[in-house]
């Protein structure tokens, strides 16, 4: 604690900014200090000096990355390029079609009592020979619901893993250090197809 005695001007340094934290390099934004080691981010002094004070500083925020604006295409456009995008079809982020991600459905909140029961969730109906895109992860086919069976479809059960510049999947355990790399990686399991994976 301090004393007002012993609170003069430049009895504190601090940092009059945010850190930053990306891809385990810790830096200052104010004074573009940087260490790779926790501790010794945390003893950089700080390069303002001032009062003690007990209220909460307003910090300056500092963005790291500026965005550049994506332009919109027509859905129709959209719709056909994202179909002949293998990373979009494997439900990956893709940076030439900007965040036109799929379209969510509005999620309504509907307060029910106990004695309510929610009904079951339709299932859309398809036909056995309409066109369908499998949404495991890996495998993005085109497929049709006649041709489905327990090897029709070769993916990764577990999810993507991205740490420290390497990419891969935790169920195979194989990791690459380049993204066309990863997504050439072959898949691990096979199973059913199915349009309708999470």
């Amino acid at each position: 604690m301090f004393t007002d005695e012993d609170n003069a001007e430049g009895s504190c340094r601090y940092h009059d900014s945010v850190p930053i934290f990306h891809d385990g390099m810790k830096e200052w934004s104010c004074c573009k200090q940087r260490s790779h080691d926790f501790s010794l981010f945390l003893a950089i002094p700080g390069c303002k000096t001032g009062k003690h004070t007990t209220e909460k500083p307003v910090t300056n925020i500092v963005s790291a990355n500026t965005r550049k604006p994506v332009p919109v295409q027509s859905p129709a456009q959209n719709k056909n390029s994202v179909d002949s995008c293998s990373r979009c079809r494997q439900g990956f982020f893709c940076s030439d079609h900007g965040s036109q991600g799929r379209p969510s459905k509005p999620s309504v909140v509907i307060e029910t009592t106990d004695t309510e029961k929610s009904p079951a969730p339709v299932k859309k109906k398809v036909g056995i020979n309409e066109p369908q895109t499998c949404r495991n992860k890996g495998c993005g086919k085109t497929f049709k619901e006649k041709d489905n069976h327990e090897t029709a479809c070769e993916y990764h059960p577990g999810p993507a893993v991205f740490h420290d510049r390497l990419r891969g999947w935790k169920c195979c355990d194989i990791h690459v250090k380049e993204f066309d790399e990863f997504l050439s990686i072959p898949p691990c399991t096979k199973g059913w197809h199915n349009a309708d994976a999470a």
